[in-house]
């Protein structure tokens, strides 16, 4: 396995590789007035020990003795991030080639059983590292808030239903950018670029590597990166609209990006924020990730991506009614300053 030279680091901090585009929609995620109160109602209806009971009933706990292979890889994923705690892995029977997280206080991973039987063991390094990162970045709880909203039933919140879409959507779009900010905590693990990529072209359609080529999946992820007219950006947008991921050839375009930018190198040579070094404020976290995430609106050549510059106003009036309809839901005075 590659894993067995991977490079530990230390105490590393997952902002030290987070997307900014990823920390961005965070940020506007958490400035919507009420976000937080629908937050509380939401889990105060179900918990993460039901969530976690579900998967003990009717999943495979990975242990020494239960998918040792998966053991053995999420221990040393856990060591090479120096994480203080390792999660419990959950293996559940699926076709579909995926993987999730979920919980808050105790987050958990599940592995669908496809993934087993298809990745090699760096590949399924890889997956297992993705998790991983979402773990350390937090997005487990608002992951595990994401399902519930679309899964539970909120007709025991007055109103509830009518005041989630615009948090579901919200979350949608924050979701697929926590990806990227994954995508990079795989590689730093794996510390060889290979194993992403292969994932990424067995997820877009193909498990059998002798009917691929790596070179080709580029010229895709070129070719739709270069399809960028008016009609070109609106059917892009409107195909991402329900994803829970970007596209494959989107994620494979930011990671190579990112694994030639001299960040990840730098990483690797330890220049790395740790875990307790003093760092920015949260604001000042927020507003640095959202002036990065807006030049490279301002550097993109698509249409839609330029006409996203304007969209913070209309992101803000959205906060403002959703605010106000919390205030008369709850009682609270929830108005801004």
């Amino acid at each position: 396995m590659l894993m067995l030279r991977s490079k530990k680091l230390l105490a590393i901090d997952p902002r030290s590789w987070e997307h900014p585009a990823d920390r961005a929609a965070m940020g506007a995620l958490r400035a919507i007035p009420g976000f937080d109160e629908l937050l509380k109602k939401i889990l105060g209806l179900t918990s993460e020990r039901a969530i976690r009971l579900l998967f003990i009933a009717n999943s495979v706990r990975v242990s020494p003795t239960q998918y040792p292979r998966i053991k053995r890889i999420i221990d040393q994923v856990v060591e090479i991030f120096d994480w203080p705690k390792t999660p419990d892995v959950f293996v559940t029977q699926s076709p579909f080639l995926n993987a999730g997280t979920y919980g808050a206080d105790d987050p958990f991973i599940v592995l669908n059983s496809s993934i087993i039987r298809t990745l090699d063991d760096d590949e399924l390094c890889a997956v297992i590292a993705h998790e991983m990162g979402h773990i350390m970045s937090g997005h487990a709880l608002y992951k595990t808030m994401l399902y519930l909203l679309v899964n539970l039933s909120l007709s025991l919140i007055p109103g509830a239903d009518i005041l989630a879409v615009p948090i579901i959507l919200a979350l949608r779009e924050w979701d697929r950018k926590s990806e990227l900010s994954a995508d990079r905590a795989e590689l730093l693990a794996v510390q060889h670029e290979d194993p992403s990529y292969r994932v990424l072209m067995k997820m877009a359609g193909g498990d059998d590597l002798t009917q691929l080529n790596l070179n080709d999946f580029f010229d895709q992820a070129a070719e739709y990166e270069n399809r960028k007219d008016l009609i070109d950006s609106l059917h892009k947008l409107m195909n991402m609209l329900d994803k829970t991921h970007p596209f494959a050839v989107i994620r494979l375009r930011e990671l190579k990006t990112w694994a030639i930018s001299g960040q990840y190198q730098a990483i690797l040579s330890g220049n790395y924020q740790r875990r307790g070094d003093a760092g920015q404020d949260f604001g000042e976290e927020v507003k640095g990730a959202w002036d990065a995430y807006q030049d490279e609106f301002g550097r993109s050549q698509d249409p839609l991506s330029k006409a996203a510059k304007g969209i913070g106003d209309f992101v803000n009036q959205a906060g403002d009614n959703i605010n106000k309809a919390f205030s008369k839901m709850f009682g609270q005075d929830n108005d801004r300053p």
